[in-house]
């Protein structure tokens, strides 16, 4: 065997990650991508074959300087229409709060990608980029845009496999479309996360375009199923443990005045079911990542209360 060979074959065999200058031994479903020293921790990503959606996925993780020394809660952020695992970590300068705060913050794409599946780059609010977190039940799409189970149930499996957690202290956050999906992900797992946070989340999907053009083609016409996930809806039977809601909302977002957000509908259902929501709308604020990282540090503060409790 050649010495490339070899060197080929342990690759496979063993993934060495260093951080924090010690090295440690990964998980062969691993792969590092990048890593950066940032506020004395290291901002990575790693790429791995899911086995709920069937392809090769990215994320990213910020290991605070506390890693080395102690497990750590972790923060799951879920990105919005279009985006990939680099443009929270990139974008929304949280690293340094996440760094005095102690937590590790997790930053998974949005969708599968390279598929392969006719369509799925036909339109920016369906498929590639698009996942919408939940399980898709209709052909094509079943098989690989399972986007719930990964969240819920793949990712933090393999985070808590491979990385210094404390898999019984997690919460989760998001903006848009990933908003949608950290609220459902808490209302759905009652006792699971900590707290939940969102920036301009679709909070009633069922009821706007991008909800109704996503369900209808992931979850089919029968327009009952889709409830399941929805917030708005979820809230009405949710009897779960206590959840604590941080809404920030901008109120010159084009996407609230043109009816895709609907955060009237979800804070009316929580105030009827005793829903405690701290629901800010931010004074010339719109979409953007200008407006997430303006508030983003309130929000890892908000998890850090309940995380570090």
């Amino acid at each position: 065997m050649t010495a490339g060979l070899l060197r080929g074959l342990c690759r496979h065999i063993s993934i060495q990650n260093t951080f924090f200058g010690k090295t440690l031994q990964q998980n062969m479903a691993l792969k590092q991508i990048s890593s950066n020293k940032c506020f004395e921790g290291y901002q990575k990503v790693f790429e791995h074959d899911s086995s709920e959606l069937k392809c090769k996925m990215k994320f990213g993780i910020y290991l605070p300087p506390k890693a080395e020394t102690s497990k750590c809660p972790v923060v799951y952020w879920l990105s919005g229409l279009t985006c990939t695992e680099q443009n929270f970590i990139t974008k929304a300068a949280y690293h340094q709060t996440a760094s005095e705060q102690g937590l590790i913050v997790v930053a998974p794409d949005t969708s599968p990608r390279g598929c392969n599946i006719d369509g799925e780059e036909e339109s920016w609010d369906f498929g590639t980029g698009a996942g919408f977190y939940v399980n898709a039940t209709e052909d094509p799409w079943k098989t690989n845009y399972r986007m719930y189970s990964y969240v819920v149930k793949e990712l933090p499996e393999l985070i808590n496999g491979n990385f210094p957690t404390d898999p019984d202290r997690i919460s989760v956050c998001g903006h848009s479309m990933g908003g949608h999906g950290a609220l459902i992900c808490a209302l759905k797992n009652p006792g699971k996360y900590k707290t939940v946070s969102a920036f301009a989340p679709i909070c009633n999907p069922v009821q706007c375009p991008w909800g109704q053009k996503a369900f209808g083609g992931y979850l089919g016409s029968d327009a009952s199923k889709w409830e399941a996930y929805d917030a708005t809806h979820l809230v009405k039977t949710y009897s779960g443990a206590q959840l604590d809601v941080l809404i920030d909302q901008g109120k010159d977002d084009q996407f609230l005045s043109a009816g895709q957000l609907l955060p009237d509908n979800f804070i009316a259902a929580c105030t009827e079911k005793k829903i405690p929501v701290v629901f800010r709308l931010q004074e010339g604020y719109d979409h953007s990542y200008f407006f997430i990282t303006t508030f983003i540090n309130d929000h890892i503060k908000h998890h850090a209360k309940y995380l570090n409790a």
